[in-house]
């Protein structure tokens, strides 16, 4: 078969992508081309790149020619420029399903947020549950994903905890008293991905996806220092603190060490499925537990932040 993956070459669509390859699946892989944490998946046997974005529909529908089905993966966490939650959740999905009709690609899957919901008063997750709706109400043979918080290679979790912890051994958690998460490893968000594109499981259903166990996030960061071989002096500072920092590393990062997105995700928890959408079978359920052997899986070369992260190198590529 061969599959359309939106921002292809980002961190879920891109292990979507290598495992639908390795099965001998052709993949079409659609990414405006700023991110070049692994340009490799480019070249690929059995991959063909197309190098445009989701505002353009024609040039969407070319690149779904052909296809037996798309996962639409593309998303941001922070607004930058003309990249906005508007631009790209919304018009962004819309565009998507109009040349999935154009291309006479019948079947869709979208990957959005554990919590994405309408009137929270966070415009991240109202974009994304509007993205949700435009998918369901497409027509088409559709799974919506609501995903959580996704660790492995080349993720933006471990990344950036383990950059944080060479760079400062000092982490402020949020809040007074922190919510839980419950990570999933990509490769169990990637296997619910595939049986949904490939054998048609999940049709017209909208499903959570969590990992096994459940923790609270210094607890993962313990984990991750203790993999790294650093001490770290983790302290609580309330969710006002996070949001100040979240605005400073918006403006000055590439990709923000946190996002006001994220704090707000944080602040609530990312644990429980939100009620009146479908279970997800017990055969496709996570079940990769959140080890030191994963975590070192996932791990980027080690080192600090530098000059490579911020936003004007960003801007000049």
């Amino acid at each position: 078969m061969r599959i359309a993956i939106t921002d292809g070459t980002g961190f879920i669509g891109g292990h979507l992508a290598r495992n639908l390859i390795q099965k001998e699946h052709k993949v079409n892989i659609i990414s405006r081309g700023a991110d070049k944490r692994d340009t490799s998946i480019r070249k690929l046997a059995g991959a063909t790149f197309f190098s445009i974005g989701i505002n353009d529909v024609d040039k969407l529908a070319d690149a779904f020619s052909g296809c037996d089905g798309i996962a639409h993966c593309a998303g941001i966490n922070r607004e930058i420029g003309n990249q906005t939650y508007q631009k790209v959740h919304i018009e962004g999905t819309q565009n998507v399903i109009d040349a999935a009709k154009l291309a006479n690609v019948t079947r869709v899957l979208l990957i959005s947020f554990l919590n994405a919901r309408p009137n929270c008063g966070s415009a991240y997750h109202e974009s994304k549950w509007q993205a949700e709706e435009i998918v369901r109400n497409s027509g088409l043979d559709y799974t919506v994903i609501k995903a959580g918080i996704t660790y492995g290679f080349g993720d933006h979790m471990l990344d950036h905890l383990s950059h944080a912890i060479y760079s400062l051994p000092l982490l402020a958690s949020v809040g007074m008293k922190e919510k839980t998460i419950r990570p999933t490893a990509v490769e169990d968000l990637v296997r619910v991905m595939e049986v949904s594109l490939i054998e048609g499981r999940l049709s017209r259903k909208t499903v959570s996806v969590m990992g096994p166990d459940e923790f609270i996030l210094s607890d993962v960061v313990k984990l991750v220092a203790k993999v790294v071989n650093k001490k770290l002096f983790i302290f609580p500072m309330p969710v006002a603190f996070h949001y100040v920092i979240a605005w400073i590393c918006e403006s000055l990062m590439n990709i923000p060490l946190v996002a006001k997105a994220q704090v707000r995700m944080l602040s609530e928890g990312i644990c429980d499925p939100l009620k009146g959408y479908d279970e997800l079978p017990e055969d496709l359920k996570p079940q990769i537990k959140l080890t030191e052997q994963q975590i070192l899986k996932g791990l980027p070369k080690p080192g600090g932040f530098g000059l490579k992260d911020l936003l004007c190198s960003y801007c000049n590529n």
